[in-house]
């Protein structure tokens, strides 16, 4: 019977949060939205500023067909488990109940994933991303904690069905992976995710030494945000420089991958995981011009943003946003997880590394926001922790 009260207590609760009419959650505003970027469409001149288009355009498709649908589907689960819980009250049944509690955490989670996008306020947050993880070492301790990252991000996708690829990847010498970057392709992936940009390090037993030895491991992450059709930018050809396999006439084992360097700034990106050569180009130039564009530079400024002639740029100047340390995972003598901006934490290790890691995200973006809040010198000091 407590049970039973906990699961009323939090559906009234849930109740409370879809009927508050706010922000995302709002029906009322969603269809307001959308008539209002109708009439927008309607304008005359609307086809006069291809950019804007297409970013009206991106903001109808996912309000039709992401928040409108999905709030309704809230509200039906809702309802769902409602009558329920009236049924559970006449008469226990083990399988309504379960269900009642799997349609729950369901809910309560996708909630909590809205509550966390209402942080995402930046241009470049809506965009799908790439994550690529790299070993500080080139041992096999590092390769496997690379891999474990890797898994890690792999499976919070997947828990939130979120469509990924690995589109480059390195092996490691004895286990594991020297780096690899994932494609991670839907709406805001890349304001979710950029609080994982920086250094993640592992405290474990070693795996690949007899003496049981303690060893700490360090591998890099970086996400950025994927370009799309709003971003017309090119790379000059003169800046490139491109490699791949010469043709051998070995037809049972054709090669396609492509290595491609910026020129200026010793930027590199090597693709082999799409069928074809030509598939491998594009898309290590669709990472190239990404990393391009959200280069830092001095101030923290978006290099095209900024006008700043990518030419002139010196691989000395980049600064990487990858090299500060923050986040530790110990396995060993005891389990925690603590983010070192944050100062949050959990002894839940195995878990964060089965992909739970929601709880690191918001608290970055909740702290970003405040930051925010307070001004762009605060901002530009937060930043600079990064």
């Amino acid at each position: 019977m407590l049970e039973l009260l906990n699961i009323k207590i939090e559906v009234e609760r849930l109740s409370n949060i879809l009927g508050k009419g706010e922000d995302c959650l709002d029906l009322q505003y969603l269809i307001a939205r959308i008539q209002y970027l109708d009439q927008v469409i309607a304008q005359p001149d609307f086809w006069n500023n291809p950019t804007r288009a297409y970013e009206v355009l991106q903001e109808i498709e996912y309000s039709i067909f992401y928040k409108h649908q999905q709030y309704q589907r809230w509200c039906s689960i809702l309802e769902d488990i409602k009558a329920a819980l009236q049924l559970l009250e006449l008469s226990a049944d083990e399988q309504l109940w379960q269900e009642v509690q799997s349609n729950l955490t369901q809910l309560h989670q996708e909630l909590e994933t809205a509550e966390i996008r209402q942080f995402l306020s930046d241009p470049e947050d809506k965009k799908s991303a790439f994550l690529t993880i790299t070993t500080e070492v080139d041992n096999a301790d590092s390769q496997y904690w690379a891999y474990m990252l890797l898994q890690m991000y792999w499976r919070w996708a997947k828990s939130h069905n979120y469509q990924l690829d690995v589109v480059e990847i390195s092996d490691g010498n004895e286990a594991g992976i020297k780096y690899a970057t994932l494609e991670i392709t839907v709406r805001y992936a890349y304001g979710y995710l950029k609080s994982e940009t920086g250094t993640h390090q592992l405290q474990q037993i070693s795996p690949f030494d007899a003496a049981n030895s303690l060893r700490t491991s360090l591998a890099s992450v970086e996400v950025i945000p994927i370009l799309d059709e709003s971003i017309e930018w090119e790379i000059p050809e003169k800046d490139l420089e491109i490699t791949w396999p010469r043709y051998r006439g070995n037809v049972n084992h054709v090669e396609t991958w492509v290595n491609m360097v910026h020129i200026p700034t010793g930027i590199s990106v090597f693709c082999d995981q799409e069928r074809s050569l030509m598939q491998n180009k594009e898309k290590a130039l669709a990472i190239l011009k990404s990393k391009l564009f959200a280069m830092p530079t001095a101030g923290y400024a978006y290099a095209l943003a900024q006008n700043v002639q990518l030419d002139k740029i010196q691989p000395r100047q980049i600064k990487p946003l990858s090299n500060k340390l923050i986040r530790e995972y110990i396995l060993h003598p005891h389990t925690k997880v603590k983010d070192l901006r944050t100062n949050v934490e959990t002894l839940a290790a195995t878990e964060v590394l089965d992909g739970k890691i929601d709880l690191f995200i918001q608290a970055f973006l909740q702290q970003l926001n405040h930051a925010t809040s307070v001004g762009k010198e605060t901002l530009d000091n937060f930043k600079s922790l990064l």
